[in-house]
């Protein structure tokens, strides 16, 4: 991994369509950007955010999330996420996150991602089966 500082973010944004909504997630029954879009889109974010400083095989991987969903957002209203770099601990990158509607913030928390080889990382995962 290059050197990475603190600092450093990454926005992302969808539309809140029929495919990221509670009732066609499994997360509810409302028409309602659901809270595992949002939680994804954040992840997705802190994901890129990442990303320029990978080298070879390496990929990121989520580890922890606290994450509070504090504003639902209607279908077919734009939202973005961000992620903001706040700590680097070897391997552990733990990322600000918080997501936006276009009337405001709908969710915030923070996100850890590790720095795994991706080689590696999946013949340790299939050799589960």
């Amino acid at each position: 991994m290059k050197e990475i500082k603190t600092g450093i973010s990454a926005e992302m944004s969808v539309t809140a369509e029929e495919k990221y909504l509670a009732s066609s997630m499994g997360s509810g029954s409302l028409d309602v950007f659901a809270t595992p879009a949002m939680i994804a889109l954040m992840e997705n974010a802190a994901a890129l955010c990442a990303e320029p400083y990978l080298e070879g095989d390496e990929t990121t991987v989520g580890t922890e999330l606290n994450v509070k969903h504090v504003s639902a957002t209607p279908n077919g209203m734009k939202v973005s996420a961000e992620a903001v770099l706040t700590e680097v601990n070897g391997r552990e990158l733990v990322f600000s996150v918080k997501a936006f509607d276009e009337a405001g913030l709908i969710g915030e928390g923070t996100h850890k991602r590790f720095v795994v080889y991706g080689k590696r990382f999946m013949e340790k995962t299939n050799a589960k089966k």
